[in-house]
């Protein structure tokens, strides 16, 4: 494990096996705050980008700002990245993206360091899917859930139906498409009426590439992931 030590926060990366013996790798940043870490998230990020992409490290570094522990994990390994960067095979395959999560939810409640921290999922694009499809087969250890310009309805019905931690969807304001699928999900996630919400930022395209787009992205998921972390 390479370690480097910042001055705010232990950086690692991380390997993570499967149930299959595949391996995948994440960058694991545990802050090092005067307070206690009050939970970690886990990145499920989607096709064509990887734990590498700017957008996932800044949401990151914000988390760890307020003493959140983050993972941000490549859910495919390196061969099969490099056979979907040309046939797209694997980015929408969900039930592979939730298992590879489920793996590294298990590798953290067998870690003797991290197994007692509440759990978050933030998932972009079709890694939303695959962090709620995840959710549903663990309803009792995640405790929030944040899709970035996700596509949640790819979970399906019965998923959605199922699930139980609080979720927040944040799409772009002019990424039409993709906020209609967001409306759709939100109406099927029966059980938590009062702990599930859309936000649409305004003026964001799919991407947040826009001023101040990302910014407003990480505050909000910030501000779940720590009210849903400190619920007794």
């Amino acid at each position: 494990m390479e370690e480097q030590n910042h001055s705010h926060s232990r950086n690692s990366v991380v390997k993570i096996i499967d149930d299959e013996e595949n391996m995948i790798e994440g960058n694991l940043i545990l802050p090092n705050s005067s307070t206690s870490i009050k939970g970690i998230v886990i990145f499920a990020h989607g096709s064509g980008s990887s734990r590498h992409s700017p957008r996932s490290k800044y949401v990151a570094q914000m988390l760890n700002n307020v003493s959140i522990a983050t993972l941000v994990v490549d859910l495919l390994t390196p061969e099969e990245e490099t056979v979907d960067n040309l046939t797209r095979e694997h980015r929408f395959n969900i039930t592979l993206l939730a298992q590879r999560l489920i793996s590294c939810t298990d590798w953290i409640l067998q870690n003797p360091e991290l197994k007692n921290l509440r759990i978050g999922y933030f998932g972009a694009s079709t890694g939303a899917a695959a962090a709620l499809v995840a959710a549903a087969a663990h309803p009792n250890l995640i405790s929030a859930i944040v899709s970035r310009g996700g596509r949640p309805d790819l979970a399906g019905k019965e998923v959605l139906d199922q699930i139980e931690a609080p979720t927040l969807l944040i799409v772009g304001e002019n990424d039409k498409t993709v906020i209609e699928l967001n409306q759709n999900a939100l109406k099927m996630l029966a059980r938590i009426e009062k702990k599930k919400k859309l936000i649409l930022i305004p003026n964001a395209t799919h991407l947040f590439e826009e001023e101040g787009a990302l910014e407003e992205v990480a505050r909000r998921a910030t501000g779940w992931f720590e009210c849903f972390f400190l619920e007794k």
